[in-house]
């Protein structure tokens, strides 16, 4: 093979095109073996000079084996990058250990085992629900799994599976902000531990919302709303008229520098006048969403000119069909819709966001510029205030995450290693800012950060643990450390398995689809360029002893 690129073929074809020409003054003078000479001298030349790449004779497989605990030879490390193809045996490696390595073919037949895949989150705001998902290779059935705090104590079960499936969830509310390390354990039917380990979890506080209110009239809705929102720590500005010159106001603890979101009823904005709903409007078309409380409309000509969203009234005779149903953390929540909602299948620029368990709408929003409006279709959840309390939170703060701007933050963590283990590379990352380098907590080196074409706007360093447990860093800028959880090489065997041979797979995908000899095709060897040298330099000889001979 010829490589066909400019820079590689322009002195090659140089030197040619000169042969050629002396080639041909020779010939005109019917000096044949000079000719001739010039032909060989100038074709070894260029020969010697180009790309010019051949076929490894035969095809180098290298046969690799990997132990249970994905543990593999130096010998197999320094063979592979001299290899064709893999002929692998075991699980494979993970994904650190493959991406150090070039593509080639991999002939692979994994062993049917019983793998584990578990899905949560390593970090979370207090007052989050933690799900914890377990996933195994096969659908089975009378299997469960638990929730154990650090204590053994059962947080969360999620009972035998009398039908066969191949996952099960657990949730749980973490009461405070902390590091933990949970237990998960996976029973059979007789209640035979099928496997157990570690759950790591990082509880932080989270940021205060900053959020205004403004309401023309007191409710008990507005009120509830007012006392989840203390309860979750919100910065608010809050005022509701109670009369024509009466109003409960409660200023804000700190300034509002960001507010994630503007609370109001509709009746607040069918009674402004219209340069101050003009200036409400300006205020959301920059971003911060408008979220109407919409049970006390009343003017939908209003609505339908200045928000082009069309209102239409609630009919009393399928009043208790329409009421949203929710079920939130076991708890079901009932709530009537409002006198005044839009359609199911609202015209644009309006759009649904949100249903309920029967697939109606209560949440519909349109954007503006850059902000938008947020239209909430229901009321009476103050009634869950007393009998529901956590399932009302649990259910405002998923339409919080819906309708509210996320809390502003400069810079963050990401911690990508979904199992962590000593000595094997990792890697700690930090997301916007101009972060240069962490600090490990351990007393190592500090590790340089460098900007990963696949992790936008982040900055990433590779990172060795040494041990199992809790890994901290800091870093100038930061506001909070981080931790990463170490696992050790004995928990999780199962998980640690399924780890491996996706990662082995993703490897072989890689290999296949690559071009060159990174997807498996022959190994190419470069041409020898030393005996076409020694022609050329043979054929020049001739020719001076040729010339040398005629001018004597």
């Amino acid at each position: 093979m010829i490589n066909m690129e400019l820079a590689a073929i322009a002195v090659p074809a140089a030197v040619l095109g000169v042969g050629a020409v002396s080639a041909m003054l020779y010939g005109r003078k019917r000096n044949w073996i000079s000719a001739s000479l010039i032909v060989v001298a100038s074709t070894a030349l260029a020969v010697s000079l180009a790309d010019i790449r051949l076929p490894q004779a035969g095809e180098n497989i290298v046969a690799v084996a990997t132990g249970a605990n994905g543990d593999i030879s130096e010998a197999s490390l320094l063979a592979i990058p001299r290899a064709q193809a893999i002929s692998l045996s075991g699980d494979g490696l993970r994904a650190a250990e493959w991406s150090d390595l070039p593509a080639r073919r991999v002939q692979w037949k994994p062993a049917a085992a019983d793998m584990l895949w578990l899905d949560f989150p390593r970090s979370m705001s207090l007052g989050r629900i933690f799900t914890l998902t377990v996933r195994r290779a096969q659908a089975q059935a009378g299997w469960r799994l638990q929730l154990l705090a650090e204590n053994k104590q059962v947080l969360a079960d999620s009972n035998l599976s009398s039908a066969a499936t191949p996952q099960l969830s657990v949730q749980w509310l973490p009461p405070v902000a902390e590091a933990m390390v949970l237990q998960a354990r996976l029973l059979d039917a007789a209640g035979k531990v099928i496997a157990q380990g570690p759950v790591p979890l990082q509880v932080s506080d989270a940021l205060p919302l900053q959020i205004q209110g403004r309401f023309d009239a007191p409710s008990f809705d507005a009120r509830a709303l007012n006392q989840l929102l203390a309860d979750g720590s919100a910065i608010l500005d809050w005022n509701v008229a109670l009369g024509k010159a009466v109003a409960r106001s409660e200023t804000a603890r700190a300034p509002l520098t960001a507010p994630n979101a503007v609370f109001v009823d509709a009746a607040y904005v069918e009674h402004m006048n219209p340069s101050a709903r003009s200036a409400l409007l300006a205020q959301t078309r920059q971003g911060v969403p408008l979220v109407v409380l919409g049970a006390n409309a009343a003017d939908a000509s209003m609505w339908q000119r200045e928000f082009g969203l069309r209102l239409h009234p609630q009919s009393p005779t399928t009043e208790k069909e329409d009421t949203r149903q929710f079920t939130v953390a076991g708890a079901a929540l009932a709530m009537p819709p409002a006198g005044l909602n839009p359609d199911d299948n609202v015209a644009a620029p309006w759009s649904v966001v949100a249903r309920d368990g029967k697939k109606l709408p209560w949440l519909w929003q349109r954007d503006m510029q850059q902000g938008r409006v947020v239209w909430i279709g229901v009321s009476d959840w103050h009634r869950y205030a007393i009998s529901a309390p956590q399932a009302l939170a649990l259910w405002w703060q998923g339409a919080m995450d819906k309708i509210a701007l996320a809390s502003v933050q400069k810079t963050s963590w990401r911690l990508p290693d979904t199992m962590p283990v000593p000595g094997l590379r990792s890697e700690v990352c930090v997301e916007g800012g101009a972060v240069a380098s962490v600090q490990p907590a351990d007393g190592g080196p500090a590790l340089p950060l460098q900007a990963r074409a696949d992790k936008a706007d982040a900055r990433c360093g590779a990172w060795w643990p040494k041990r199992a447990g809790w890994a901290k860093f800091t870093a100038a800028g930061m506001d909070a450390p981080a931790f990463e959880y170490v696992y050790d090489v004995k928990d999780w065997p199962g998980w640690q398995r399924a780890l491996r041979r996706d990662a082995t797979a993703l490897y072989a995908a890689r290999a296949a689809g690559a071009d060159g000899k990174g997807n498996g095709a022959a190994v190419e060897r470069p041409l020898p360029a030393v005996p076409f040298a020694l022609l050329f330099a043979l054929c020049m000889l001739g020719l001076w002893y040729r010339e040398s001979a005629q001018r004597r």
